[in-house]
């Protein structure tokens, strides 16, 4: 059996850009509830290498990689021509502890891959939020932002 070299499997470079991607569009009827053009997130990556995909939808994770789509491609801002709001931002690996308990949901989901341990972020609008913030490390509170 052939071994390789760690480099060789996970790449030289630690390099991974994120962006979340917000949208209005959900099949589920109760999330109508939540604020118009933010009711399911997505997250995606560029290592370099190829963009992906990570949408956690209701009935199971769709995990895409993008081979044909150029790593040059600006993809976040394909998508917000398309409507979507897109917001840059870093996945936090320094944790050494696990996130706390929560339901999991698009949100839930997207605060795992980010390393995100907000207890009080529930909906996407209150996650777009707290990223348009620049991850500030104050807790949001009070508005979570159901339709009016």
């Amino acid at each position: 059996m052939q071994q390789y070299a760690p480099e060789i499997l996970y790449g030289v470079e630690d390099y991974q850009e994120a962006w979340v991607v917000f949208s209005g569009e959900t099949d589920v009827r109760w999330l109508k509830i939540l604020k118009p053009g933010f009711r399911h997130c997505f997250v995606l990556l560029n290592d370099r290498q190829c963009w992906m995909s990570v949408d956690p939808l209701s009935p199971y994770t769709d995990i895409q990689t993008y081979h044909h789509i150029e790593t040059s491609f600006d993809l976040p801002q394909w998508l917000e021509i398309r409507g979507y709001q897109v917001v840059k931002t870093n996945i936090n690996k320094q944790h050494n502890k696990p996130a706390p308990w929560m339901v999991f949901t698009c949100v839930e989901s997207i605060k795992r891959i980010l390393g995100l341990h907000k207890r009080f972020i529930f909906t996407p609008w209150q996650l777009y939020q707290y990223l348009k913030k620049d991850n500030q490390s104050e807790t949001i509170k009070g508005d979570i932002s159901w339709a009016a």
